[in-house]
């Protein structure tokens, strides 16, 4: 649209990369080279057939209740209008060295029928042993279920984990997924978006057997 500019809020994907420290990393490499295509098109025609190996939960991606639920959703059972054109809300909720984001955050925003995108800024230690080291920023039990009862249908997080990882119950995953509300966890870039005015896109593909998968995350802004 002519009136209207988007912002990309994904993390690239490459060979090698560590989104969580001691998962397997993508490997991504050549099925067909373009050297050896040359031997099957004509002289001067070749094509390259990439292949990747990798986790479902490499770089920014989006989370189905089937993540958490063995007969909840899965990536492909997510309809468009669930992920895809959603009014955004930005939540700035940088926590310091208390890393747990509660209720008090989220209770001045009007958030039903919204993705609410939490901005910490921990994306700004991507890649680095801080990002991993486990004083990332999360969101509480009480803030999951406020944004259950409020309506909130899908919410986005800059940062390692919604859950803080040394909880095992994964009260944020259980409460939202359970509810049908959508996680983007490895945000980025979330400090170029206003906290209002916007249009948010979290689209994987229509896998099927999947609770998570890599996400082109954006918004599109209204100028």
């Amino acid at each position: 649209m002519a009136d209207s500019r988007l912002v990309d809020l994904s993390h690239e994907i490459e060979h090698g990369m560590v989104t969580y420290r001691g998962l397997p990393s993508p490997a991504i490499s050549d099925w067909l080279s373009r050297e050896a295509s040359s031997t099957r098109y004509a002289a001067g025609t070749t094509f390259q057939i990439g292949k990747i190996d990798m986790l479902a939960n490499t770089g920014t991606y989006i989370d189905a209740p089937f993540h958490r639920y063995n007969d909840g959703r899965d990536i492909a059972g997510y309809v468009l209008e669930a992920i895809a054109d959603l009014p955004g809300v930005v939540v700035r909720a940088s926590p310091g060295a208390r890393r747990a984001i509660d209720v008090s955050r989220f209770k001045e925003y009007d958030v039903r029928g919204k993705a609410v995108l939490v901005h910490t800024g921990w994306d700004a230690h991507w890649r680095t042993d801080t990002y991993s080291g486990g004083q990332h920023p999360f969101l509480t039990k009480d803030a999951a279920e406020y944004l259950v009862k409020a309506g909130t249908v899908l919410v986005g997080i800059d940062s390692l984990n919604i859950d803080d990882d040394k909880d095992g119950s994964r009260p944020a995953h259980t409460i939202l997924l359970g509810a049908g509300v959508a996680i983007v966890e490895h945000m980025t870039n979330l400090a170029a978006l206003p906290d209002t005015g916007f249009r948010f896109f979290a689209v994987p593909p229509r896998v099927k057997g999947m609770g998570s998968f890599p996400v082109r995350a954006f918004a599109r802004l209204e100028r």
